[in-house]
């Protein structure tokens, strides 16, 4: 196949892809039942067992993975080390008993309900206990509830699923009936392997990869900061791919080192793009992959298969959830939220026909009924919901209005203007978010226990990263000049429930920004040059209550000059209104 023809068909292939997830995701999202449905059924329509218009599934599978990477990187940059050992009884205790109940029950069921053998049971078994950390993660993410105690059970449930894919591949090749691979390592080896690679990925974090943010951050170049990333994800990945370990593991360990990095924001905007789509092409390939003759074959079987997998994880998950503490409710939506088969099944079927434990065609039909549980998840997800919508409660004992808690303030520019401002506000306790792009600033605000995150304030995606869309108010504290009007308009448009303030450097830049519904505009030597005047007269012997009076003449007269010239856009205009030699005040004499 020559190199033309190769080209040719990967733009088939992309503009087919991208041409049935956009009408068919579109059309998903607007029935209400989710972008991943979509994508399922887009892969499965066009794939080999479709309409036969894209084939290869494996190796776009296997591209498509590095999403599921990319997600565990920026899931790990919003978990600071200190929250992880918090959470360590969720994952080691929840996440343990998960796994291992879910995965008995599941293998138990088989082997009395189907006629597989103990081993192919519990080869079957223990992967279907596993959950779709692709799906449920960009869920929670996406509704604002991955940070609430619903949020962190549930990831500490599906982080030490991934945790346990070393130890599940270990028991199918001890229950292998095929011959040893003398190529593969023992388990206690891997074990090693896996704490080896931990420490060393940590240690990379703290002495090579912040360095090398700090460099590119001086450099400004946004194209390297994009390129690091991608590089640190990457690196992580194969790191662990090289020691047959989880490369997802290996990413949410690196993106966990970053977790109090400042430069978390930028790298959380720029590498979101190459997750989502990555993440979109992981489930049009699971689609295409979907096995639509064993389906047709046996479709009561799978179908009854998948509901029984659902039906089992969802009752042994509410018991955990509600030993572990949750409410009844609650612990009814993550039954029902990580019921789903997970992409990590099909890995570990192929490992389990390998090992002759069950044939290919098993195989085959057990990867239909993950990807049609994983199907049933947006429906799911609608219905877990509603348990976790608390009934409003009617009470007279509420703090009004003045007590209520101070709302997210989100401060671009952090200088001798953007200090100020932030002191304000963390002096009557608002949870303030900075943001600057000057790595100098960062290091020297650091030194006063300043978090400061790196970054460009006026793009969107960041400004979403930090999170705008629940802000009260975004505050632009840089220099004006830097901002246009359509940007400004743009950020407007995006977060209509923040109040939006900017820092003007002067009159011309308050007249660019005429006809903007801004909360508020200050010029930012305006007020101190009042003040300096006010020092001035009072220097030379003015009365408190004759400057009092020449303030308010000067600021009633700029503000009316400061219309019109809005509205002619000539400076000159109401030039008479200027005080000017031997023009003071009426009542004002020399001094």
């Amino acid at each position: 196949m020559n190199e033309e023809h190769v080209t040719t068909l990967l733009l088939k292939d992309g503009v087919i892809l991208l041409g049935a997830a956009l009408v068919l995701v579109i059309a998903f999202r607007r029935l209400g039942l989710g972008a991943v449905l979509g994508y399922l059924v887009a892969g499965a329509l066009i794939g080999p067992q479709g309409l036969g218009l894209v084939g290869d599934a494996e190796s776009k599978l296997g591209i498509a993975e590095l999403g599921i990477v990319l997600l565990l990187f920026i899931v790990g940059m919003d978990l600071h080390p200190s929250r992880l050992i918090r959470l360590r009884r969720d994952i080691f205790g929840l996440g343990f008993s998960q796994v291992v109940l879910c995965g008995v029950a599941l293998a138990a069921f088989l082997w009395v309900t189907t006629g597989f053998t103990p081993a192919a049971a519990i080869a079957l078994g223990l992967p279907l206990a596993l959950s779709s950390t692709a799906q449920v993660l960009p869920m929670l993410r996406s509704a604002g509830r991955l940070n609430t105690p619903f949020g962190e059970k549930s990831f500490s449930i599906l982080l030490f699923q991934d945790l346990s894919i070393v130890p599940l591949i270990t028991i199918i090749a001890a229950l292998s009936r095929a011959p040893a691979d003398p190529s593969a390592p023992p388990g206690w080896l891997m074990a090693v392997y896996t704490v080896a690679a931990i420490v060393g990925l940590v240690l990379a974090g703290r002495f090579i990869i912040n360095p090398l943010f700090r460099l590119i951050g001086g450099l400004g170049e946004r194209e390297l900061f994009v390129a690091a990333g991608l590089f640190t994800v990457i690196m992580a990945a194969a790191v662990m791919e090289a020691l047959h370990l989880s490369t997802a593991l290996g990413a949410f360990v690196a993106g966990m080192m970053l977790a109090d990095s400042p430069y978390r924001h930028e790298l959380e905007a720029d590498i979101e793009p190459f997750r989502t789509i990555l993440l979109g092409l992981f489930f049009l390939a699971v689609g295409m992959m979907l096995d639509l003759n064993a389906v047709a074959t046996r479709p009561l079987f799978v179908l009854s298969l998948a509901a029984a997998v659902v039906a089992i994880k969802a009752g042994v998950i509410f018991v955990l959830a509600r030993l572990f503490g949750l409410t009844t409710r609650r612990s009814i939506a993550l039954g029902l939220l990580l019921s789903q088969g997970g992409e990590f099944g099909f890995v570990l079927f192929a490992q389990a026909a390998e090992a002759q434990l069950i044939a290919p065609e098993a195989a085959s039909l057990f990867g239909a009924v993950v990807t049609i549980s994983m199907a049933s998840t947006p429906f799911l997800m609608k219905l877990s919901r509603r348990f976790t919508e608390e009934r409003p409660v009617v009470r007279d004992d509420l703090e009004g209005p003045s007590e209520r808690p101070e709302g997210t303030a989100i401060v671009v520019g952090y200088g001798r203007f953007g200090q100020t401002v932030a002191q304000m506000l963390m002096a009557r306790g608002c949870d303030v978010t900075l943001i600057d792009n000057a790595p100098s600033t960062i290091e020297r605000s650091s030194s006063f226990g300043m978090m400061v995150y790196y970054g460009d304030g006026r793009r969107l995606d960041l400004l979403r990263q930090a999170g705008g869309e629940k802000a009260r108010t975004i505050i632009f504290c840089i220099d004006d000049r830097q901002l246009d009007k359509d940007g400004l308009r743009s950020v407007m448009t995006t977060f209509p429930q923040a109040a939006i303030l900017v820092r003007a450097y002067d009159r011309q830049s308050l007249i660019r920004l005429d006809g903007l519904d801004i909360a508020a505009t200050v010029r930012e030597m305006f007020e101190s040059a009042v003040l300096m005047g006010r020092k001035a007269l009072d220097a030379m012997g003015v009365t408190a209550e004759e400057i009092d009076r020449i303030e308010h003449e000067y600021r009633e007269r700029d503000a009316i000059r400061l219309e019109l010239q809005s509205k002619s856009g000539d400076l000159h205009t109401a030039k008479e209104m200027m005080f000017r030699p031997g023009n003071p005040l009426e009542g004002m004499g020399g001094k």
